[in-house]
């Protein structure tokens, strides 16, 4: 998936990026790079520092939290399409979960600075995108 239109074409199917002009997306998919892990190979690990935001474009992983009392817990499951570490562009927290890869996966990853740096020349997209993130939060909230 190495050629410009062929990630712009995958990324405008994310939820994320999809109030994005193309203009827009081919911006922000100059940004991501291509990276490929083993079935049973960890992605991000739960309190490990990460700058990294992740889009699953071939693959599944797993998320997991341990919980204080030891226990882990999957959080989620990711397919074709699906993303994670959104926090990780806003800030310079650490993982609040551990994903794995559960088959070999193919993901496009973009970093913060990255992404800050394109959002700083681009105060529209920066509001469509933010107003997401926000929206995908207030769900994570009424699940808890």
């Amino acid at each position: 998936m190495a050629r410009k239109e062929e990630v712009v074409g995958f990324l405008q199917r994310v939820p994320l990026f999809q109030g994005l002009s193309k203009r827009q997306m081919e911006t922000l998919a100059k940004t991501f790079v291509e990276r490929k892990y083993q079935s049973g190979q960890p992605i991000v690990t739960q309190g490990k520092g990460g700058e990294g935001f992740f889009v699953i474009t071939k693959g599944k992983a797993e998320a997991t939290r341990e919980r204080s009392d030891s226990v882990k817990v999957v959080v989620n499951e990711f397919g074709l399409g699906d993303f994670f570490g959104e926090l990780a562009l806003l800030d310079d927290g650490v993982r609040t979960a551990t994903v794995v890869a559960t088959s070999d996966v193919e993901c496009l990853v973009m970093t913060s600075w990255d992404f800050l740096s394109v959002l700083r020349e681009d105060a529209d997209m920066s509001v469509t995108i933010l107003k997401e993130l926000a929206r995908r939060f207030r769900a994570a909230l009424e699940v808890l």
